[in-house]
């Protein structure tokens, strides 16, 4: 008597395109953080980083977006001027960012 070898058969794969991620929505608090980050890097405006570092955490605790949003601004303008200046790791994509959440 001979032996045979049972095969599986298996239902062939489909492959789906993978769907494109949906872009989150700018939030205040991590456009505040990445700013915090970038002037941190850059070491720029010692005082705007305290001051921003400050604002982040009272809105964190109260959602007063008030006092963040001011500070934003000004971190906007130094920002602004270091990509004039060419500063490297600043791209105008991420000065686009911040203005959308501020306004």
């Amino acid at each position: 008597m001979a032996k045979t070898s049972a095969k599986t058969v298996t239902a062939p794969v489909k492959k789906t395109a993978a769907k494109p991620k949906a872009k989150t929505p700018l939030n205040i608090e991590t456009v505040a953080e990445d700013i915090l980050a970038k002037l941190k890097s850059l070491d720029l405006e010692q005082q705007l980083q305290a001051d921003l570092n400050w604002c982040l955490g009272s809105y964190r605790y109260d959602h007063n977006a008030t006092g963040l949003v001011e500070v934003m601004g000004m971190a906007h303008d130094v920002l602004k001027q270091a990509l004039a200046q060419k500063t490297k790791g600043i791209t105008t994509a991420f000065l686009n960012n911040i203005q959308k959440v501020l306004n």
